[in-house]
């Protein structure tokens, strides 16, 4: 039995809101995760639910890494008993104002900034969004912005961290056939020049 293109076209319509459903599930998985593990500074964590963000900004466009961002920080916050706490209002603004960096180095850099390029912005406004709530909410002294040469270096190491991982996820997404043409359009993507963890042409 074979399918007609329109009965393929929906059922890798049905793959992707899958795998859309998945990544967010994934999302709020490894942050619950990170809040679990112990960390020396309290708000400050690596990240690693955003590499599902990111990936999914590429799959599926800027929509779904503002959807992505929005549910695993209400959803965890939730899980975790934090909703409206100090800590979930911190990691609120850092994940809207990474959100916006990427979104802007997403769609104004197109195929001159790669996943790497695009998670180090949002590390960077991770960092960013929480000093600025930690300032305004949480501790209102000039003291706190001591750290913030130290958060950005951190930022700076986990954003290409991240961004390399969504590379490696990326690749692998390429090939599977709910995303049939994602790895034509990572060719274009500076990136995804690089050939060693680049998609192979086909």
């Amino acid at each position: 039995m074979t399918l007609s293109a329109v009965d393929q076209a929906e059922l890798d319509a049905v793959r992707q809101r899958v795998f859309m459903a998945l990544f967010v599930a994934l999302a709020i998985g490894l942050n619950t995760l990170e809040y679990l593990l112990p960390n020396p500074v309290p708000w400050f964590r690596l990240g690693f639910a955003n590499i599902l963000g990111l990936t999914a900004l590429y799959c599926y466009g800027v929509r779904a890494l503002w959807l992505i961002t929005i549910c695993r920080v209400i959803l965890g916050s939730l899980l975790l008993g934090r909703l409206f706490s100090p800590g979930f209002l911190l990691s609120l603004g850092g994940g809207l104002l990474a959100c916006a960096m990427m979104s802007l180095g997403f769609s104004l850099g197109r195929n001159r900034i790669g996943p790497v390029g695009v998670s180090v912005l949002g590390a960077l406004g991770h960092v960013v969004g929480q000093m600025l709530i930690a300032w305004l909410v949480v501790i209102r002294h000039p003291g706190i912005w001591m750290l913030f040469p130290f958060f950005l270096l951190f930022a700076l190491i986990s954003g290409i961290f991240n961004g390399l991982a969504s590379c490696f996820l990326l690749n692998a997404l390429g090939k599977h056939r709910a995303f049939t043409g994602l790895q034509e359009k990572l060719k274009y993507i500076e990136g995804f020049k690089n050939r060693s963890y680049s998609v192979k042409d086909s």
